[in-house]
């Protein structure tokens, strides 16, 4: 996506009037799938509305991450292009490290979150069957979503307008300009990666935050390092693998975390899951406070993978777009000085390996 603004586009018409003649005729279309069909991204969709139904916000982000609990209980969303993560609960436990990192380790809300790739938040009030919908948006830099907060029926309104009050932008205008975000280095060729080297550097892993600082310093890509590594550590299975391990660890009742990131958020669930539907192409969990919606026909490879960590192996079960890009991944459920449970670990190991 080149640099735009909405005002370049108005030689076929403004992007709202094109949204609403949209709108009218799909009326339950969602705003990604619009954004889509009128080739703009989703956060120029929303800013395009500015001075109606929504408000644009300014930061500082950390700031108003740490305002959320007085919402009370919401439903935080996060989500990429193949797979959307949704978790009811309430914000606590934050920790805001600068202008760049930040944690929420809330028993619901567990988040870990990149404010870097935090370049524009919305406050949106939609009228809907049900009375007012009321959001916060926050969008990367190309117009992406990386992470959004939907208020429910219990949620603190009062709490949403002073919040919306006191990070309100004087700038209510309903231009926004997008740029692309610069794209990720490229992997090196296999040729130049020293497989003893990125053996003996995982073997010797302490924790498996420390991994992808490891796959930087050896210039290595995620999957080219899963491929190279060794079968006892890394080994390919199939692309169903994913629903069969969450089928299994229903059917086991077995708690495992599933983990879903954007550019701006990575977002975590832990405990038991238990109700599985298939609707479309979409893979579902719909539990009362945990929703995930996998999108299986994005799924280009699954691998399981062993990390040592100074509590033991810990195993993973990771998702893995036609790109490389990582889609979702998979653990049983652990907390930190924790080893690893015996029954997740049986299950990932019980996957069978596909050629690579």
């Amino acid at each position: 996506m080149t640099e735009t603004t909405l005002a370049e586009r108005e030689n076929q018409a403004p992007l709202k009037t094109r949204w609403l003649a949209l709108r009218d005729a799909e009326p339950k279309i969602r705003a990604r799938d619009a954004a889509e069909k009128l080739e703009v991204s989703e956060g120029e969709l929303l800013g395009c509305r500015c001075g109606e139904s929504v408000q644009r916000l300014q930061g500082p982000w950390g700031e108003l991450i740490q305002a959320l609990p007085e919402l009370g209980r919401i439903m935080a969303l996060t989500r990429n292009e193949h797979v959307v993560h949704e978790k009811k609960g309430a914000f606590g436990k934050i920790s805001i490290f600068g202008e760049k990192m930040g944690l929420v380790l809330n028993h619901d809300i567990d988040l870990r979150l990149f404010l870097g790739r935090w370049h524009f938040g919305f406050a949106v009030v939609e009228e809907g069957a049900g009375g007012p919908r009321r959001s916060l948006q926050f969008f990367d830099q190309d117009g992406m979503a990386v992470h959004k907060v939907h208020l429910l029926e219990d949620s603190n309104v009062e709490a949403f307008d002073a919040l919306v009050a006191r990070f309100l932008s004087p700038d209510q205008s309903a231009e926004m300009s997008v740029t692309p975000v610069p794209p990720e280095p490229e992997a090196r060729p296999d040729s130049e990666i020293d497989t003893t080297v990125l053996r003996d550097r995982w073997l010797a892993l302490k924790d498996v935050h420390d991994f992808h600082a490891m796959l930087g310093e050896l210039g290595a890509g995620r999957v080219q390092a899963l491929r190279l590594v060794g079968t006892e550590l890394a080994w390919r299975v199939d692309v169903k693998s994913f629903r069969n391990a969450v089928t299994a660890a229903a059917d086991q009742e077995i708690p495992i975390m599933i983990f879903v990131g954007s550019p701006g958020a990575v977002q975590i669930h832990t405990g038991p899951v238990k109700t599985l539907r298939d609707v479309g192409p979409w893979f579902n969990i719909l539990d009362p406070d945990f929703n995930l919606h996998l999108r299986e026909d994005h799924i280009a490879s699954a691998w399981v993978v062993r990390k040592p960590t100074k509590d033991g192996i810990v195993t993973s079960l990771e998702i893995y777009n036609e790109d490389d890009q990582q889609i979702a991944w998979l653990f049983g459920e652990r907390g930190e000085g924790s080893s690893e449970r015996m029954d997740w670990r049986a299950l990932a190991e019980s996957m069978e390996g596909v050629d690579a």
